[in-house]
């Protein structure tokens, strides 16, 4: 397939973790859903009726420790950005989650559990073409120490992250991933949401992170990293703001066709620039797979790029939301 085409899931799949915040027990259902739904969240388990929240950015309504999506009534689901990240990751156009609790599990603290579901359920071609956000000029914003930025980037999406802690043994990383599902999947998709030791133990005093421990968030001290089993990668730190980044901005609704660039950046960040973008008609438009592939050609780009690109993949948790 060369996914020129929308693409949902051809079954069901769930996991089942805990909340990294409430620490109780939730379960996550994957599922299909029609042409240009994009992603529905569907909270279960209410007394009464379900209530439902399409993943957009209007749909944010908290984005401190993790991207919360809610509507008039009130949050609806926390710690979107894992599995947000990894239907985008592997070009996944319209899907249904539903949650059976206030938030998505954990699970590791990355989004291989969601990879895995999206494996199980299977990808199917729907009837419509794919559509994207293409971004026509630079939006930045700045807020104290971090930037953003979105700018022109025709051959698919492009994350550019640069994070700078004062933690010596986290220090200065960066990272830079062309997505598409082969990449989402080798590079970024096992990264873990990480945090320090003191942080933890002043959101555990603030009822918060009660989900958090050693099997799924990466934690270091002021010195060193504390998981016996290390790294999954040397530069994990900086990849899973890449993961959290892809989930963050896959609330414009469609896959971008665009470079991101964040330094110093988090949850906030992402959704800022994201909301900039929106705000701005005259810096996006929206263009279906084959006038990219025409625009791309034009611009002498080879095909190839543009299918293992733009038509095959386009389409921390717990810790304060700065680098």
């Amino acid at each position: 397939m060369t996914f020129s085409r929308q693409t949902t899931l051809g079954a069901q799949a769930t996991v089942t973790g805990v909340g990294v915040h409430s620490g109780k027990p939730v379960s996550l259902t994957l599922g299909p859903a029609p042409v240009d739904a994009g992603y529905i969240f569907v909270r279960t388990g209410l007394e009464g009726s379900d209530r439902e929240v399409q993943a957009t950015a209007k749909s944010v309504i908290a984005t401190e420790f993790a991207t919360v999506l809610g509507d008039r009534e009130g949050p609806i689901v926390s710690t979107a950005e894992h599995v947000l990240a990894a239907l985008r990751g592997m070009g996944i156009d319209n899907a249904t989650i539903e949650v059976d609790g206030p938030e998505v599990p954990i699970m590791d603290g990355s989004a291989a559990a969601f990879v895995a579901a999206i494996d199980q359920a299977g990808v199917v071609e729907q009837g419509a073409r794919r559509r994207f956000i293409q971004v026509l000029k630079p939006v930045q914003v700045a807020i104290g120490d971090s930037f953003g930025e979105l700018r022109p980037h025709t051959a698919g999406f492009r994350a550019e992250i640069e994070i700078n802690f004062n933690n010596p043994a986290i220090g200065r990383q960066s990272f830079v991933l062309d997505l598409n599902p082969e990449s989402f999947r080798r590079d970024v998709a096992r990264a873990r949401t990480f945090g320090c030791m003191n942080d933890v133990a002043r959101l555990w005093s603030a009822g918060f992170a009660l989900g958090a421990s050693f099997e799924n968030s990466v934690v270091f001290d002021d010195t060193k990293l504390l998981n016996t089993e290390g790294l999954r990668y040397a530069d994990e730190c900086a990849r899973h703001k890449v993961l959290d980044a892809v989930g963050d901005l896959a609330l414009a609704g469609l896959p971008i066709l665009g470079a991101y660039r964040s330094v110093r950046g988090g949850h906030k960040l992402n959704n800022e620039v994201l909301k900039a973008l929106m705000a701005d008609r005259s810096a996006w438009k929206i263009v279906e797979a084959d006038a990219v592939s025409v625009q791309t050609a034009r611009r002498g780009r080879a095909s190839a790029d543009v299918n293992s690109g733009v038509l095959g993949g386009l389409a921390p948790a717990f810790g304060p939301d700065v680098s």
